[in-house]
């Protein structure tokens, strides 16, 4: 089901004059419908210029088909600027990013800039924020990075994401707390585009559901066969049993493949920072450094108290910072594809006369203690002052292989659908598993405390089954989008909206 932005614009923005559906409290249901801020609404406005506290940075960004190099495949894909991952886009907390985003593609697109709490209009949603950018069209989106962290950007159309259109985006703190010697920015991705079809081909495929699979599809083992997109038999304890859908015939680390990795080069002793994004598609990577322990300092962000562990898992759309101290040597860092069969890798070197491992060399560390959300603590100045909720959200994950039918509270997106929340509350939002798969569930232009620990992040993997409870202050008016950062899930219509009522 590719979801019409355009008809949900015309049909999504009108509501915000007073037409919608409420879902507070324990659930969706009719209400008496408020009026919404709009994107551009005054309170908006008001929002951005309170974060404003530097100077505006230009930055020029051109999506085009080109030819890429993934370290032995060539493929033709969609890019930003001719790169996978992007060229970065780095400002100091406080500063504007101006980017002028050219469209050279031969379908509409957009930019949404991901874990950043910016201006409404900025969010890069067609249909919610903005009107798709047109083929041949430019796009101008301005707004200030309030706060320090690993970021990234991408389009929230359709399924461009799983091609090669995302790259970080780093808002350096100017009073930096960490002491370090140099940092490396590790961009991890799940690759099929250009090899063996396309990323709508997927969806195309996946939207029939297991129930719509042919017995002649299906390989040895009840497997389907190498010409299908469709995964089964994928699990992972991690993930609470069926780890994805999609079979990739590449795993990425910053745009190599195994066999020709990124190598980088440090002196025994340095003290690294390690910055790790997930722009996957559908596969959750555990992250390790043959030889090495982890200082996990930060998530999606925001820093927590420093906590040593062997591995990261890191979901689609997830962000996690590490420092760690090399030895003399050369050690792989391995991203294994959480229960597929495949990893991506690259090298650090501190040695010249060492010699590398394998390609498939697998350091025993991703099989240790793993950083979750349980064994993390929020720094004092990332934790929410203490406030119960004044508002709670009950959002339902739906669905199944099977039909491919997957929504939130049982329903499709629809624009028609939105959760009322009003600036100043406290808002308590409920994830509810009911489906035997785990999802990546992110929230636009928020960042949220994981209840219990309070640990603040923008997405979280939700366990099939089971319930996660997050809280998070509305002080950011607009109309966001909360949804699974599975491409596949989202856009199959596991989405919804949430909107700051008029005041």
């Amino acid at each position: 089901m590719q979801i019409d932005r355009r008809g949900l614009l015309r049909a999504g923005l009108g509501l915000l004059g007073g037409a919608a559906l409420s879902a507070c409290g324990g659930g969706s249901r009719p209400a008496a419908a408020p009026s919404f801020v709009t994107p551009t609404g005054e309170q908006v406005l008001a929002a951005e210029r309170s974060r404003r506290t530097g100077p505006v940075r230009d930055f020029r960004l051109v999506a085009a088909e080109s030819q890429v190099d993934l370290g032995g495949p060539v493929v033709r894909t969609w890019t930003y600027d001719g790169r996978v991952p992007g060229t970065p886009i780095r400002v100091r907390a406080g500063e504007v990013v101006r980017a002028r985003l050219a469209n050279r593609l031969p379908q509409d697109t957009s930019v949404h800039w991901h874990g950043l709490a910016l201006r409404n209009d900025a969010d890069g949603v067609p249909g919610v924020t903005q009107q798709p950018i047109a083929s041949g069209a430019e796009h101008v989106y301005e707004f200030a990075a309030a706060h320090p962290g690993t970021y990234w950007f991408h389009p929230h159309s359709g399924t461009q994401l799983d091609r090669g259109l995302y790259a970080p985006l780093i808002v350096d703190d100017p009073r930096e707390p960490l002491a370090y010697d140099d940092e490396w920015i590790v961009v991890l991705d799940d690759w099929l585009d250009g090899v063996t079809g396309t990323p709508e081909d997927v969806l195309a495929e996946l939207s029939k559901g297991m129930g719509g699979m042919s017995h002649g599809s299906m390989g040895h083992g009840g497997s389907p066969s190498s010409s299908t997109h469709m995964m089964m038999g994928a699990t992972s304890l991690l993930l609470g049993g069926d780890a994805g859908d999609v079979r990739y015939p590449h795993f990425l680390l910053n745009g190599r493949v195994p066999a020709s990795p990124e190598t980088f080069r440090a002196k025994p002793g340095s003290r690294v920072r390690i910055r790790v994004v997930n722009a996957g598609g559908d596969t959750a990577f555990r992250v390790a450094l043959a030889g090495h322990r982890l200082t996990v300092t930060h998530t999606d962000g925001f820093p927590v108290r420093p906590a040593e562990a062997d591995a990261l898992l890191v979901g689609m759309g997830e962000r996690y910072d590490v420092l760690v101290t090399l030895k003399d040597g050369v050690f792989p860092l391995v991203a294994l594809a959480e229960g597929k069969d495949g990893l991506a890798r690259a090298l650090v070197r501190t040695s010249g006369a060492a010699s590398a491992p394998a390609a498939g060399a697998r350091p025993r560390e991703l099989d240790g203690d793993v950083a979750r959300y349980s064994k993390l603590q929020p720094a004092e100045q990332a934790r929410l002052a203490p406030k119960s909720p004044a508002r709670s959200v009950r959002l339902e994950l739906t669905g199944s292989m099977m039909a491919y039918d997957w929504a939130i509270n049982g329903r499709r997106y629809d624009p028609s659908v939105i959760h009322a929340v009003r600036s100043g509350e406290r808002v308590r939002l409920s994830f509810v598993n009911r489906t035997t798969m785990w999802h990546p569930m992110h929230l636009h232009g928020h960042t949220f405390a994981l209840a219990g620990s309070g640990v603040r992040k923008d997405t979280a993997i939700v366990l099939p089954g089971a319930t996660l409870d997050v809280d998070f202050d509305a002080d950011n008016p607009g109309l966001w989008m909360i949804h699974c950062h599975n491409i596949y899930h989202a856009e199959s219509g596991m989405m919804t909206l949430l909107g700051y009522q008029r005041t």
